[in-house]
């Protein structure tokens, strides 16, 4: 339930101000409440010190599920957490990991966790399982279903940028670090079909719908056009595509023949991550009936 500090204002108590929503109008008003929205990707490439420092005291920073990924150290800005179902409900819940990820948040700027699910299969958590942490849910079955690659899965942050695009709030949606690039940190999953969600990202922000932090590369393709006039835009559109889908194709040979060679390497590699010990993982209960107390 949201609890404003002062109803005529509209102002928004922000500790625990998602608990228990689940009604799409009162999500609404909570993100109406602030003048930028940065969805913050678990990416090598964000520098989340100098994202706070970057944007108003009045924005607020959604991150997602396993945040110790890019966050060093405490959090004291506005935040939520987006922490998606699966099958097993919440993978920071099966994994035992929830005491370890909110300890990056300041209790008094959290304003919950917004547990998420895209389809049936995907099990919503109660704030038990969160350790009693402040926890709404937004159910998002088949939202996506309706323009989304078939047999592929969005990702959290595609969702939520679309769906908040959607919700035609006051503020700014801003996102940082969603590169869909990888490295040896950070893993592409082939769930997801990134190719299409980097187009929609890049349409909506030359559309002005949303913002990405560090803006978008010049596209020297469409330099070609003024360049050959005779030449439409739908014909550089399909050469540029032909030769990205033949260039694709060429890579994807390549990689399996990697994943084959290194298969001994990452069995060696999962067993030592198995063996991670308990004092490596940061335990600092922040709420009333954590199970760590």
């Amino acid at each position: 339930m949201i609890t404003p500090t002062d109803q005529s204002a509209g102002t928004l108590q922000l500790k625990g101000a998602v608990a228990d929503l689940s009604d799409t109008m009162d999500w609404k008003r909570v993100f109406s409440q602030f003048s930028h929205i940065v969805l913050v990707a678990n990416s090598g490439l964000n520098d989340v010190q100098l994202l706070e420092r970057h944007y108003p005291a009045s924005t607020l920073f959604v991150f997602f599920n396993k945040v110790y990924k890019t966050l060093s150290e405490d959090f004291k800005g506005n935040a939520i957490l987006v922490s998606r179902g699966q099958p097993a409900g919440a993978n920071i819940v099966y994994k035992g990991e929830v005491d370890e990820v909110l300890a990056f948040f300041e209790q008094a700027t959290f304003l919950g966790i917004l547990n998420l699910r895209l389809s049936l299969l995907e099990k919503l958590n109660t704030s038990a399982d969160f350790h009693g942490a402040p926890t709404g849910h937004l159910d998002l079955v088949g939202f996506t279903d309706r323009f989304y690659t078939p047999g592929k899965t969005p990702t959290s942050g595609f969702a939520m940028a679309m769906w908040l695009t959607g919700m035609k709030l006051p503020g700014s949606i801003v996102l940082a670090g969603f590169s869909a690039r990888r490295t040896e940190k950070w893993r592409v999953v082939a769930a997801h079909d990134w190719n299409f969600e980097q187009t929609c990202f890049r349409l909506l922000a030359r559309a002005d719908k949303i913002s990405i932090h560090d803006g978008v590369a010049i596209n020297a393709y469409e330099n070609l056009s003024d360049l050959f006039p005779e030449i439409s835009k739908t014909d550089i559109a399909l050469a540029a595509a032909e030769v990205f889908s033949e260039r694709l194709g060429n890579t994807d040979a390549e990689v399996d023949k990697l994943i084959s060679l290194t298969g001994a390497a990452r069995k060696i590699d999962q067993m030592f991550r198995s063996l991670r010990p308990a004092w490596m993982k940061k335990k600092k209960p922040h709420f009333p009936g954590s199970k760590a107390e």
